[in-house]
C-alpha cells in the first residue's frame, strides 16, 4: 500500500481526495492536514510515502514547507494547486525545491475535478512513490487499459517519406523530465537540428516552461503552435492537453497540434509524436526517451527504429523514474543507452553523421 498525506486548507479538497484515493486498491490516506504546521505535528507520528501539497495556505505557504521538508526529511511531494493554471513562478520554484509532479487544480469546481480525475491523481501518486526521492521498495504496478496511437494516426507505412538530409530530433519525457530537459537543451548549440518535445505537463503550464527554457538556452524554445516550422536552433514544446505530430511538406518539417483521445493515458502523448516522426522523417530522425513512469513512447520509438531512425534512452542511474526508457529498452527500440549529461553530445554527433 502507498501511504498518502494530504495537506490542503480546503476541507472539501481533503475529504474528496481522501474518498477518491481510498477507492484505489493500492493507495490509502493515512493523514490529512489543514496547513504545514498541522502536517509537521502529524509527521512526528506517521510518515507517508507521498505527500499531496497545496501552495497557497494560511500560516505557512506550501513552498516554504516543501523547502524545509526536502532539506530535513525528503518525501516525494506532488503539488496540487490552482497556481499551476498559469505556469506561475511558485510552481517552478516548487519543482526546483524537489516536487516530483504537478496537478492543476481549478479555482472553482474542485470537487468535481478531483472525482473526475481520480485515475490521473492516483497515477501521479504511484509515479511519485517510485521516484528516487526515496528508496524504491514497491514493485511496478499494473495500470488500467489505455489507448494506443492508432486512435490518432495509423501505423506508419515504410518508405512513404521524401528523401532529405535534414535531421530532426524528437524527445519524450514525464516524471522528472522538466529538469532533465533543462540539462539536455542547455547543452544544445545554436545550429542544432530542430527539436520537438513532449513533456507530460498540465495545460497552460507549457508556455511558461518554454519561456523559462528560452531564457537559459542558446537555442530558441517556444510552446508549439499548429503549423510551426521545425527549424535549426528551434525547440518546440507540445502544449499541455494537446497532441503534437511531426509532419512534412516537401523538405519542410512542421508540427500539427490537435485534440483527440488520451493515448497511453496521456495528452500530449510521446507515442503520437514518435509515430508521426517514423512516418514523416524516418531515417532522418533521432529519438530520445527520458525519465518517466509508464510506457508512453516505447512503441512509437520502436516504430521510429524500424523506420531507420537512431534512438536514445536515458540510463537508469540518471532517471528520476526509470519507467519509459526501461519499457523502450525491453521492446528492443533503443540503439544507445547513455547518462543524461551525454545525450546532447550524442544527438549532435549522430545528426552530423546522417
Amino acid at each position: 500500500m502507498i501511504d498518502v498525506m494530504i495537506i490542503d486548507d480546503s476541507a472539501v479538497v481533503r475529504r474528496t481526495m481522501t474518498e477518491v484515493l481510498s477507492s484505489q486498491a493500492d493507495i490509502q490516506v493515512i493523514a490529512t492536514a489543514s496547513d504545514p504546521y498541522d502536517a509537521a505535528e502529524k509527521l512526528k507520528s506517521c510518515v507517508p510515502d507521498v505527500i499531496v501539497l497545496d501552495i497557497e495556505m494560511p500560516r505557512m505557504d506550501g513552498l516554504t514547507f516543501l523547502k524545509k521538508l526536502m532539506s530535513q526529511h525528503p518525501i516525494p511531494v506532488i503539488i496540487c494547486s490552482s497556481k499551476a493554471e498559469d505556469g506561475s513562478n511558485n510552481v517552478f520554484q516548487a519543482m526546483q525545491f524537489g516536487a516530483v509532479d504537478i496537478i492543476q487544480k481549478p479555482k472553482i469546481g474542485t470537487r468535481d475535478f478531483i472525482e473526475e480525475s481520480g485515475v490521473m491523481i492516483s497515477d501521479a501518486i504511484r509515479a511519485a512513490n517510485m521516484s528516487k526521492v526515496k528508496k524504491i521498495t514497491a514493485a511496478n504496478l499494473t495500470v488500467a487499459p489505455k489507448l494506443t496511437a492508432d486512435v490518432i494516426m495509423p501505423m506508419p507505412v515504410p518508405n512513404v517519406f521524401i528523401e532529405t538530409t535534414e535531421s530532426v530530433v524528437v524527445v519524450g519525457a514525464s516524471t522528472g523530465g522538466t529538469e532533465a530537459l533543462k540539462v539536455f537543451l542547455e547543452q544544445l548549440p545554436i545550429d542544432c537540428p530542430g527539436v520537438v518535445v513532449v513533456q507530460h505537463m498540465p495545460e497552460h503550464f507549457t508556455a511558461a516552461f518554454a519561456s523559462r527554457l528560452d531564457s537559459t538556452c542558446e537555442v530558441s524554445v517556444k510552446e508549439a503552435q499548429d503549423n510551426d516550422s521545425v527549424l535549426r536552433g528551434r525547440v518546440l514544446i507540445a502544449p499541455g492537453n494537446k497532441h503534437v505530430l511531426l509532419k512534412r511538406a516537401g523538405a519542410r518539417y512542421f508540427v500539427e497540434v490537435k485534440t483527440g483521445p488520451l493515448v497511453s493515458r496521456h495528452r500530449p502523448s510521446v507515442d503520437v509524436l514518435f509515430r508521426s516522426t517514423a512516418r514523416y522523417a524516418g531515417k532522418n530522425a533521432i529519438g530520445v526517451i527520458m525519465t518517466g513512469m509508464g510506457d508512453d513512447g516505447s512503441h512509437g520509438m520502436l516504430e521510429m527504429k524500424n523506420a531507420g531512425a537512431f534512438t536514445i534512452a536515458q540510463n537508469e542511474e540518471t532517471c528520476v523514474v526509470f519507467g519509459m526508457p526501461k519499457e523502450a529498452i525491453k521492446l528492443g527500440a533503443v540503439d544507445k543507452i547513455v547518462p543524461l549529461e551525454e545525450i546532447a553530445d550524442l544527438v549532435i554527433k549522430k545528426s552530423k553523421a546522417r
